[in-house]
C-alpha cells in the first residue's frame, strides 16, 4: 500500500530510508491535507488526506516519497473569528516542524484568510488559493551529517564575551572577505573575520535571528525589508538568504558552526519564540493560524477574535498549550543537536513564561528547560522583559539563566554623557548587580553587560547624535526609541573638529573600558571597535543596506580600538576577580575586603561619601580572588574637571603599576610608589594593579 496510517510518535515529516512520515497536530482541525507539488514548487500535483489522528496530531506514512519533496498543508475546519477559530483550507500552509523552505514568499492578497477590504474585515471569507506565492517545504534526509562529531569550545560562564552580529550586515562590507562569501554564513567563518574575533578576545558570537523569516509586507511595499529577521515563521528552518549554497543553508550553517568551534568560538542564536509573522487579527493565515489558532496563540478570554499581544508584533504565541511548548522545546534541541549551537539569547523572553496570571517563574517552559537533558549544559539569556503587564522582570529568571542588564546599559550612558550624583548606582553595576542578581544561588555572570546593542544608537552615534533620525525607515521618524541619554559632543552628526572628534574617541573608549572592567559577563556589538555609525539610525531594522550593515572603514584610523578592545579583554582574563563566580563584599571583620571604596585622598567612603553633591568620580580596590593574584584598582572620573587622587596605602602592595588610561594612546610601564599623588584627566578611566615589589 502505498499510504498507511504511519505514526503520532514524531511531529513534522520524517524520512527513515523507505518513506516519510507526515504528522501535524492541530486539536480543532475536522480534516488534515498534505498537498504535494513539483520540484518547482509551482505545481501542486495531488492532495492525500491524512488518514489518522491520534491524541490531535494528524498522520500518514507515503512509502514512495523521498529527500526533496516539496510539500504543504491544507487543513480544514470551522472559520469562526469570535470563536477563535480560523481555518480556510484554500489556504497553503507551512508545518510548523519543516527543516528546510523552498522559494520565498510573494505577497498577495490571496494570503489573508479574509477577504481584504471588506467591511467585515477578518469576519468575511476569502476563498482564493494562495499556494502560487508560499514557499514550500522540502523532505530533508536528517540523518546526513547528524552523526560527525563535534568537539564544543565549552567556555565557563566567568569567562565568556560576547559579540553581538548580524549574518549579513557583519561581513558585507569587509573587504578581506572573498565576495562569494560576503554576507553569508561562510563569511562568518572565514579565516580574516575569525582572525578580527580572536583579536578582540570574544569567545561569543549572538546571532541576530537565522530561524527562518519573512519580510513584512508594509515593508516589501515601501521597498525595505525585515533586515534584522525578528519576523520568524519557521522554527527549524536556517534562514536561505544567508547560505552561500541556497539549495543547502542547513549544511552551510552546521558548516560555520564547527570552523567557528575549531577555533575555540561558540556560537549563540537570538531565538524568537514569542511571536510569528503572522500578526494580529488582520495578518495573513501563513501557518499556525490555519492550523490551529486557538491553540498556537493568546487569544483574549472574553473575544477571542482578538490577540493578546504582549509583544508588540500583533500576537504572543501561548507556551501554556502543551503542543506549543513541545514545538519550542523540539526547536531548541534540533539547534543543539543537529546544529551543534552552544546556547540562545531569547527575545521578549517574559512573554514565554507568561500565564493566566501573567509572568511565572515556576511557568511550564522554564520547568521544561530546566529538566531537559540536551539543553542543561548550554547557556541561557533572557531579555528579560515584555510589552504586556508586569513585563519587565530583569533579575525574576531562575538560577541557571543570564539576563539583558538594561540597567546597566542606562545608568553607564548617563554617567559618561556627564551626568552627576549616580556613583551609587554606578558602583553597583561595575561590581555585577548584586542588588537585582544575588538571590537563589546566582552569580554575577546573571548580569549581561551592555551599552549598545542592535536596537538602538551604535557607540559611536551615542555620542555623535542626540535625537534619532529615522526618516530612512519610512515611519516619519515615529519608530525607535526617544530616550538614547546620547550626547553630540557639540555638533549633531558628522564634525571635522578634531576637538569634538577627540572627545568622542575618548567617551567610546570610557564605555569600553567601563565594560570591560566590570563584573558580569560583556557583550559588545559588532562594529562598535571600528566606530561604526548608523547616520543616527536607532533602529535600523529594515535597513538591509550600509545604515545597516558593519561599516569597517574606521579599520586602521583613530577610530580603530580592536588593539584597545584586545587589551581589555587580556586585562579580564589576568584579573580573574573582574570575573568572579562570587559577590563582593566590603570590609570584612578580619581586616581583608573584597572591594573597597576610596576618596580622592585614598581613605575609605563614608554614607556622607556617597552623596557628595553632583559626584562625578569613583575610585575601587578589588581584591584577588585567587592566592598569588594581584589587586586592581580603578579610578573612573567622568567629569570635565581633572581630580587630583592618590594610590592606596595596602599593607599587601609597595607599589602600583599602570595598566592603562584612555586619555593615553600607549601604556606607560611605570612604577608608581603607595600613596603617590595623581592625575585623572577629564573624562577618563585608569586602571592599576598591585603589586610587592
Amino acid at each position: 500500500m502505498r499510504l498507511t496510517a504511519g505514526t503520532d510518535s514524531r511531529l513534522g515529516a520524517t524520512w527513515d530510508g523507505r518513506g516519510t512520515n507526515f504528522a501535524l497536530f492541530s486539536a480543532n482541525a475536522h480534516k488534515v491535507e498534505l498537498c504535494l507539488f513539483d520540484a518547482q514548487g509551482r505545481r501542486e500535483l495531488e492532495r492525500i488526506e491524512l488518514p489518522e489522528r491520534t491524541e490531535d496530531v494528524w498522520h500518514g506514512y507515503l512509502n514512495d516519497v523521498s529527500p526533496g519533496q516539496l510539500y504543504g498543508y491544507r487543513v480544514h475546519g470551522p472559520y469562526d473569528p469570535d470563536r477563535g477559530h480560523r481555518f480556510n483550507a484554500h489556504k497553503l500552509l507551512l508545518d510548523p516542524y519543516a527543516k528546510r523552505l523552498n522559494g520565498r514568499l510573494v505577497w498577495s492578497e490571496a494570503h489573508f484568510a479574509y477577504r481584504t477590504g471588506s467591511p467585515r474585515e477578518d469576519l468575511s471569507f476569502d476563498r482564493r488559493d494562495n499556494a502560487r506565492g508560499m514557499p514550500k517545504v522540502v523532505v530533508v534526509d536528517e540523518t546526513v551529517g547528524s552523526g560527525r562529531r563535534e568537539t564544543r569550545p565549552g567556555v565557563r560562564w566567568e569567562d565568556t564575551i560576547v559579540y553581538e552580529a548580524h549574518v549579513k550586515g557583519l561581513t558585507q562590507l569587509r573587504d578581506d572577505v572573498p565576495p562569494g562569501l560576503r554576507g553569508t554564513f561562510g563569511g562568518l567563518a572565514c579565516p580574516t573575520m575569525i582572525a578580527h574575533l580572536k583579536r578582540l578576545g570574544v569567545t561569543t558570537i549572538e546571532l541576530l535571528p537565522v530561524q527562518g523569516f519573512v519580510d513584512d509586507r508594509v515593508l516589501v511595499e515601501k521597498k525595505l525589508v525585515n533586515y534584522w529577521g525578528y519576523n520568524t515563521i519557521s522554527f527549524f528552518a536556517p534562514e536561505a538568504r544567508y547560505a552561500p549554497d541556497k539549495d543547502n543553508p542547513l549544511d552551510s550553517f552546521r558548516t560555520t558552526v564547527a570552523r567557528l568551534h575549531d577555533a575555540g568560538i561558540e556560537v549563540l542564536l537570538d531565538v524568537v519564540y514569542n511571536h510569528t509573522a503572522e500578526g494580529n487579527h488582520l495578518g495573513p493565515t501563513l501557518s499556525f493560524r490555519g492550523i490551529d489558532n486557538a491553540s498556537y496563540y493568546w487569544l483574549k478570554p472574553d473575544n477571542p477574535r482578538y490577540y493578546d499581544d504582549f509583544t508588540g508584533c500583533g500576537n504572543s504565541m501561548n507556551l501554556t498549550h502543551p503542543r506549543v511548548l513541545q514545538m519550542v522545546m523540539d526547536s531548541l534541541r534540533y539547534w543543539v543537536e543537529v546544529c551543534h549551537v552552544d546556547g540562545f539569547r531569547f527575545d521578549l523572553a517574559t512573554t514565554l513564561a507568561r500565564g493566566s496570571n501573567g509572568f511565572d517563574r515556576n511557568s511550564g517552559f522554564f520547568t521544561a528547560i530546566r529538566q531537559d537533558p540536551i539543553l542543561a549544559g548550554v547557556k541561557l539569556v533572557a531579555e528579560p522583559w515584555d510589552l504586556g503587564m508586569g513585563g519587565y522582570q530583569v533579575g525574576a529568571f531562575p538560577s541557571q539563566w543570564s539576563e539583558w542588564n538594561d540597567r546597566y546599559r542606562s545608568v553607564m550612558r548617563r554617567y559618561w554623557s556627564g551626568e552627576g550624583s549616580l556613583i551609587g548606582e554606578v558602583s553597583r553595576r561595575m561590581t555585577g548587580s548584586s542588588d537585582m542578581f544575588n538571590r537563589d544561588g546566582r552569580m554575577p555572570r546573571a548580569s549581561i553587560n551592555h551599552v549598545t546593542v542592535h536596537d538602538g544608537f551604535t557607540l559611536a552615534d551615542l555620542f555623535s547624535y542626540e535625537r534619532k533620525h529615522n526618516v530612512a525607515n519610512g515611519e516619519d521618524n515615529r519608530d525607535g526609541s526617544n530616550d538614547n541619554h546620547s550626547i553630540n559632543c557639540g555638533v549633531e552628526g558628522p564634525t571635522d573638529d578634531p576637538k569634538l572628534l577627540g572627545m568622542r574617541r575618548q567617551l567610546r573608549k570610557n564605555q569600553l573600558a567601563c565594560l570591560f572592567l566590570a563584573q558580569g559577563v560583556p557583550l559588545l556589538l559588532a562594529g562598535d571597535e571600528v566606530g561604526n555609525s548608523q547616520a543616527g539610525n536607532n533602529n535600523a531594522y529594515c535597513q538591509d543596506n550600509e545604515i545597516g550593515w558593519v561599516g569597517w572603514d574606521g579599520t586602521n584610523t583613530e577610530d580603530d580600538m580592536v588593539e584597545f578592545v584586545g587589551l581589555m579583554t587580556d586585562i579580564r582574563r589576568r584579573f580573574p576577580q573582574l570575573r568572579s563566580r562570587r559577590w563582593l563584599d566590603g570590609r570584612r571583620a578580619d581586616g581583608s575586603y573584597g572591594v573597597l571604596w576610596l576618596t580622592p585622598s585614598a581613605a575609605e567612603m563614608t554614607d556622607q561619601d556617597w552623596a557628595f553633591p553632583d559626584g562625578r568620580f569613583l575610585a575601587y580596590v578589588l581584591s584577588p580572588s585567587e592566592p598569588g593574584g594581584s589587586a586592581i584598582f580603578i579610578v573612573l572620573n567622568s567629569g570635565v574637571q581633572e581630580i587630583e587622587f592618590h594610590l592606596p596605602k595596602l599593607p599587601e602592595y609597595q607599589t602600583w603599576k599602570e595598566l592603562f588610561d584612555t586619555t593615553k594612546n600607549t601604556v606607560q610601564v611605570a612604577t608608581l610608589g603607595c600613596g603617590n599623588p595623581m592625575i585623572a584627566p577629564p573624562r577618563s578611566v585608569l586602571a592599576f594593579s598591585g603589586t610587592t615589589e
